[in-house]
């Protein structure tokens, strides 16, 4: 079968793969639509050290294919949307309603797939760049059929974790203002979070021009190419800042826009060894700085409202999808991610 490959020096779409059968506890999964995000750009730049060679991708959705034995909340032919999230809902973190926080979920990456008898990893629990995958059960979440499969991709990584930032981590309130640093597919996820939580201010700042039409779209009141403006508009800062690029001068700007009692959410990813600098008294007037992994969801519960949010016109996935790419595109597809020309591009099989 068809998949996207890095072997640590190239990436390259082959069409050998193979796939073991879904074990106890899994789903085996036919991926209809595959997101590309710049996780999978940062395993292939090095930003995200990852064992290789690993199929990539990890925002999908799909058809079920088969499951193994003690699975019940999916069967063969229901659409799901996958997340990357292998949590294993039995330790104290899953029981206290932290998925994200799961040990078991973080780190341990399986090998299901084979190539000419060797062994592949897995990216993310989830491996969406492949004709098929195999998942563990409480990663794949039911979703109603008239979902389009292009669109709810896009649930299972950008939007929990753009619109979960907002409603889970920082808790926007009716009336916060809250400012948004990069308009990408996690940036505009945030926007349209702020516009669910009734921000009343929702400032988006980003290099490109071009950005504009759609921030507003989602949820912006006002568009700025540098943060120097922002203080313009908030004289008093903001209550909500979200970083949604991964630069240490950037996660600075974010720290500075607060006000009292305000809160930095980092959502970008910088490398694993860059450090951020701020100045320390400025945090005195209660202000927070919160790291964020996948939008604090709880996948089970949050694909599935974000799922019914869309059906009744409240939240945006269409919208997200720019361009969708043969697999076999996969180079223009990271290309054009790479360089700002979509707010998401959708592999399809």
């Amino acid at each position: 079968m068809r998949g996207v490959v890095f072997d640590g020096t190239r990436t390259e779409v082959v069409d050998d793969l193979e796939i073991r059968d879904p074990g106890p506890g899994e789903v085996l999964v036919a991926v209809a639509a595959a997101g590309l995000c710049h996780s999978d750009l940062s395993v292939i730049d090095g930003t995200i050290p990852f064992p290789v060679p690993v199929v990539l991708g990890h925002e999908g959705a799909g058809v079920v294919e088969a499951v193994g034995p003690g699975v019940g909340h999916v069967k063969p032919g229901d659409h799901v949307a996958l997340s990357t999230l292998a949590n294993c809902g039995a330790c104290a973190q899953c029981d206290r309603g932290r998925p994200t926080m799961c040990r078991k979920a973080i780190g341990r990456p399986g090998r299901p797939f084979s190539r000419g008898g060797k062994p592949l990893f897995q990216f993310a629990s989830n491996s969406a760049f492949a004709e098929r995958t195999v998942v563990r059960a409480v990663q794949a979440v039911k979703i109603p059929d008239d979902l389009p499969l292009t669109s709810a991709a896009l649930i299972g990584c950008g939007v929990l974790t753009g619109v979960g930032a907002v409603l889970n981590r920082a808790k926007v309130g009716l009336g916060d203002t809250v400012v948004v640093i990069g308009t990408g597919g996690i940036g505009l996820n945030v926007l349209q979070g702020a516009r669910l939580a009734g921000a009343l201010t929702v400032v988006a700042v980003d290099s490109n021009p071009a950005k504009e039409a759609v921030a507003r779209q989602f949820g912006a009141t006002h568009f700025l190419t540098s943060a120097e403006g922002v203080r313009d508009i908030l004289p008093d800062g903001a209550d909500h800042a979200f970083e949604c690029v991964g630069r240490t001068e950037l996660i600075r700007q974010a720290i500075d826009l607060l006000d009292r009692h305000g809160q930095a959410v980092l959502l970008g990813v910088p490398a694993a060894s860059a450090e951020a600098s701020f100045l320390v008294s400025s945090m005195y007037l209660d202000k927070s700085i919160l790291g964020c992994r996948y939008g604090s969801s709880r996948p089970q519960r949050d694909i599935a409202l974000y799922a019914d949010l869309y059906r009744e016109g409240r939240l945006l996935l269409d919208e997200l999808v720019t361009e969708t790419y043969p697999v076999e595109d996969f180079a223009k597809a990271a290309d054009d991610a790479h360089h700002g020309r979509v707010a998401r591009g959708v592999l399809v099989f």
